[in-house]
């Protein structure tokens, strides 16, 4: 499998197989400052209804163009990241299935 899949319309960050499922993944990262750490916005929140529209083409522009059925076992997750710098830190949150109804 890939680890990314670009077209001039769009990209999935990273497309793994898992128990013969198909699974499409969208990275969100958020690097955060001493100007930003209490900020309540989080990085999945920008993944609005036209994203998750694009997400769900570009899962199905895969499928076609790997000859595999739509019928396929496969799902859309998303990870969020957010890196803080002080202290130095990471949080990872990940969503899986998050963007189910595909079509």
């Amino acid at each position: 499998m890939n680890t990314n899949f670009k077209r001039k319309w769009g990209e999935i960050d990273v497309v793994a197989k898992k128990q013969g499922k198909i699974i499409f993944v969208e990275v969100k990262t958020l690097r955060r400052t001493e100007q930003t750490e209490d900020k309540v916005f989080i990085p999945e929140n920008e993944i609005d209804w036209k994203k998750k529209k694009q997400l769900r083409k570009m899962a199905q522009i895969y499928l076609s163009e790997n000859r595999i059925s739509l019928n396929s076992r496969h799902q859309i997750d998303i990870i969020a990241i957010e890196i803080y710098s002080n202290p130095r830190k990471v949080r990872l949150r990940h969503y899986q299935n998050a963007i189910e109804d595909i079509y």
